[in-house]
């Protein structure tokens, strides 16, 4: 099997998913770090232009996005098993709605910390104001939501260890994100929050345990020779009831923020994921892989 090479920043809640999940499967990965903004010059050769991160490269296979990034490392390590029941739908609602409450209680208590840079990036990147003052606001609104949704991940742990049962699964892993990043940004404000949710503790500290598996670091420009050096898998059949066809040439991007296009043609169209074939200069071939459920393919004219 290729090396799994993580381009990633430690402090991303939506890279936590995945080292989590090393961690759980015991695997070992090669760790990329990448800047928490713009301009990113390791990253963007491989991706066409799509720069949040987390980003998993295998050989000349590039997949962005987190929730194609855990589906591939369950295919390619199915043991132990992790998705069961509706634990994809758990995983959209940590990255929507779990997360987009956890923004404004964060940046709603520090962000006059933010430095500038950081605000204009991600100005840019959502295409909206990052608006501190309006966060602050939101705050006290936004607790209520938080609160409400980790004393569901609590009414979940009810007579069992783990959202998945007796062992940790996708669910655990996709909920445990926000809990990690609200912990760790603002305790405080995580021990008010999460006060009586008396499951939460043992669980958190049961999923820290797990681990990230083993972590070895390799330099952005020695991911790109991997990639060079590499032709991309063969890919999964094409889904024929598909309304996109193989050779077709799409512009793919997120349908909620950092709506970077990125051009290709189409390898393989499923369900659950589109494959876009793209020949670069420096790299060569290279597949990039994208979820289906929250990213939109448009056919080029």
């Amino acid at each position: 099997m290729s090396d799994f090479i993580l381009h990633h920043y430690d402090p991303s809640p939506f890279s936590e998913k995945v080292r989590v999940m090393f961690g759980l499967k015991g695997l070992a990965w090669r760790s990329v770090q990448t800047p928490n903004m713009m301009p990113k010059p390791d990253l963007t050769p491989l991706t066409g232009g799509y720069r949040k991160a987390p980003v998993m490269q295998i050989g000349a296979d590039i997949y962005c996005d987190s929730q194609v990034i855990l589906a591939e490392i369950e295919a390619r390590a199915p043991t132990p098993a992790t998705v069961s029941g509706p634990a994809w739908g758990a995983n959209i609602w940590a990255d929507r709605l779990f997360f987009g409450a956890t923004v404004p209680v964060i940046f709603g208590e520090m962000g006059h910390l933010t430095p500038k840079d950081f605000i204009a990036d991600r100005e840019k990147l959502s295409g909206r104001p990052f608006d501190v003052d309006g966060m602050a606001k939101a705050a006290p609104i936004m607790k209520v939501q938080w609160r409400s949704m980790a004393a569901w991940i609590d009414q979940g742990l009810a007579g069992q260890p783990f959202l998945a049962g007796d062992a940790p699964g996708l669910s655990d892993v996709s909920a445990y994100m926000n809990i990690w990043w609200l912990g760790g940004a603002l305790p405080k404000t995580y021990t008010e929050l999460t006060a009586g949710l008396e499951r939460l503790g043992g669980w958190r500290e049961r999923m820290r345990a797990l681990g990230h598996g083993t972590r070895t670091e390799m330099t952005g420009p020695e991911a790109l020779a991997v990639a060079k050096g590499a032709e991309p898998a063969t890919a999964p059949a094409h889904d024929p009831a598909d309304p996109l066809t193989v050779g077709q040439a799409v512009v793919v991007m997120a349908d909620d923020y950092g709506k970077d296009p990125i051009t290709g043609t189409v390898v393989a169209a499923r369900p659950d994921r589109l494959i876009i074939s793209r020949d670069t200069p420096d790299l060569g071939r290279l597949n990039l892989h994208f979820p289906r459920v929250g990213f939109i393919a448009v056919p080029q004219a």
